[in-house]
């Protein structure tokens, strides 16, 4: 049986926005008054919604969001990617190969999503097959996102394939009965096999992969 979707993330994945993003949120926590790398950043935060971020803040680091936190990182985030974003190397020769339909589900809101994928010129690609996990009750590692987007796409989950760098992301791909691709760019190879993926590191061999059904 032959693939009927492909399911990108897309930070990390599409886009080089996860240094970006983790940059900016650890900027802003060291701001007000909690220190934070850019390790402990991809570490904790990575592939996960902003509300799970502000949950984990509070459980683990006992960090009290203030009320404007949310809306100042994401509009620091999307400045600094209108002016720095680039695409994954090699992604867009993948895409141009790919002739399975695809969409992209993310844990980023839209609005990011379409601003990134634009001034990367990857939106063509894609166009209104995005879906945001961001409002969802679950996000990532829960499989509700990637659940959601096969069902609007008309395809069954055992016959989606997911493309993911993070281990909260393979986690929800396989959680929803999909194979995972997994992205070894910024995230440990070691933990994306843990979670389940089948790891890669280059965007270029991704169509082959994909033929290996």
């Amino acid at each position: 049986m032959r693939w009927q979707l492909v399911i990108f993330d897309c930070d990390g994945v599409l886009v080089n926005s996860e240094p970006i993003s983790n940059r900016i949120m650890a900027e802003v926590l060291t701001e007000n008054g909690l220190p934070t790398s850019l390790e402990a950043c991809y570490e904790h935060f990575m592939g996960r919604t902003m509300g799970d971020c502000v949950d984990i803040l509070a459980s683990r680091f006992g960090y009290t969001a203030t009320e404007d936190f949310v809306d100042v990182v994401r509009a620091r985030t999307l400045a600094a990617l209108r002016e720095e974003i680039e695409p994954v190397a090699g992604i867009a020769a993948a895409l141009e190969r790919i002739a399975i339909p695809m969409c992209v589900a993310s844990s980023g809101q839209l609005v990011k999503m379409r601003t990134t994928l634009h001034h990367t010129g990857l939106l063509p690609h894609f166009e209104d097959r995005l879906f945001s996990a961001a409002g969802m009750t679950r996000g990532k590692p829960h499989p509700d996102i990637f659940l959601r987007a096969a069902e609007a796409m008309g395809a069954e989950p055992g016959a989606c394939a997911v493309v993911e760098d993070s281990p909260v992301g393979v986690q929800a791909g396989i959680a929803a009965g999909m194979k995972v691709f997994a992205y070894a760019a910024l995230t440990d190879r070691q933990a994306l096999l843990s979670a389940g993926g089948h790891v890669f590191t280059d965007m270029q061999d991704l169509p082959a992969l994909l033929e290996q059904r």
